[in-house]
This record gives C-alpha cells, structure tokens and sequence, in this order.
C-alpha cells in the first residue's frame, strides 16, 4: 500500500477537495478550515451511531426539548451497566 493509501490527512485533503474542486488554500488554512470541517463531519457521523447504539441498548435515554432538539442522558437505571462498560468490562 503506498502513504497515500496509509494517510488518513491526506484522504481528508482529497475528500475536501472533491466536495469542493475550486477550493484552494495555504497549508495553515487546510489544517485551520479544511481537515476540521473533515474532521467534524467524520465526528458527527461517529456520534450519530453512538447514539443510536447507546439509546437502543438503553444505556441512555432520549427526549425532545423544548427547543425541539432530541436531548440524551444516562439511564439512571443502568448505571452499574454504564459503569462496568467504561471500565473496560462487558455484562
């Protein structure tokens, strides 16, 4: 496999680049702008499946505010779940 392949900053570039062909930049502004704008869209859809996997085994509950936005929070009722999870052991 060549670096290109191994380099996860420069399939960023790429990507970000693909998305926006006529974008052109100094090295300061692709780490400032391009790799975070990257870097938070690949976050966003981490932190999607984690909440889905989270709220689907109950570990945290969900509920719609009053801004209309979903809210999450721990299960009170399976903390000693959540507790056994973070400290590396599966029940």
């Amino acid at each position: 496999m060549s670096e290109l392949g191994r380099s996860q900053v420069a399939i960023e570039i790429l990507a970000y680049l693909a998305e926006n062909p006529t974008a052109q930049d100094t090295m300061v502004g692709i780490v400032r702008w391009w790799l975070l704008e990257q870097q938070i869209k690949t976050q966003t859809y981490a932190v999607k499946y984690a909440l889905a996997d989270l709220t689907s085994r109950g570990l945290i509950l969900e509920r719609q505010g009053s801004d209309l936005q979903i809210h999450y929070r721990i299960n009170m009722s399976k903390m000693d779940e959540v507790l056994a999870l973070i400290a590396g052991r599966q029940t």
